[in-house]
């Protein structure tokens, strides 16, 4: 992976996340020298799921309302049903998607987490991939949903599931090094 050390990127995040796309990415992003934080709406913890089963807690380093937008290089939501349907209801969460949009900035999207593009209105014209189950809103909010691994358009990354992590992470590091 590429030398990262220059960048800061952060992880968004509420409970009930898939905890192989928070904590693999977070290695892997660290392990290349990036500095890292985990982002969460609320309290101190967030809990980790593999998928039906709890699994780890992970301490919150800030609270969505008291980060800037401006101090990250990149944004990176994890999956998990839960998760990902709370994060959309967030509207500092969209907020912070038509950010990275607008100012084009890697946006790493993975497994139910495109339910916020969705939700955010970003979609239209984007070519993109997700759980399988996410293929009809998606479309029906006028994305392109495929079936691949890992899908780039413009600084939008996404990906379909925990199996898809090592190329999510390789396309991440990859952008973040151009």
């Amino acid at each position: 992976m590429a030398d990262l050390s220059d960048k800061r990127i952060a992880i968004l995040v509420h409970n009930f996340f898939e905890q192989a796309e928070l904590s693999e990415p977070l290695r892997a992003l660290e392990n290349a020298g990036a500095e890292v934080d985990v982002i969460a709406p609320k309290g101190d913890t967030v809990q980790g799921m593999n998928h039906a089963e709890m699994a780890d807690e992970f301490d919150v380093d800030f609270l969505l309302d008291d980060i800037d937008f401006d101090d990250y290089d990149a944004l990176v939501l994890p999956g998990g049903t839960i998760n990902a349907d709370h994060l959309r209801m967030e509207e500092r969460a969209k907020e912070w998607v038509n950010y990275c949009v607008t100012n084009t900035k890697p946006l790493a999207v993975i497994c139910h987490a495109p339910w916020v593009l969705v939700s955010a209105g970003i979609t239209d014209g984007l070519k993109l991939t997700s759980y399988p189950t996410l293929q009809d809103d998606i479309r029906n909010a006028g994305g392109e949903w495929v079936d691949e691994e890992v899908v780039i358009d413009g600084s939008i990354i996404t990906s379909r599931n925990p199996d898809d992590i090592p190329a999510f992470n390789k396309a991440l590091a990859d952008m973040l090094s151009e």
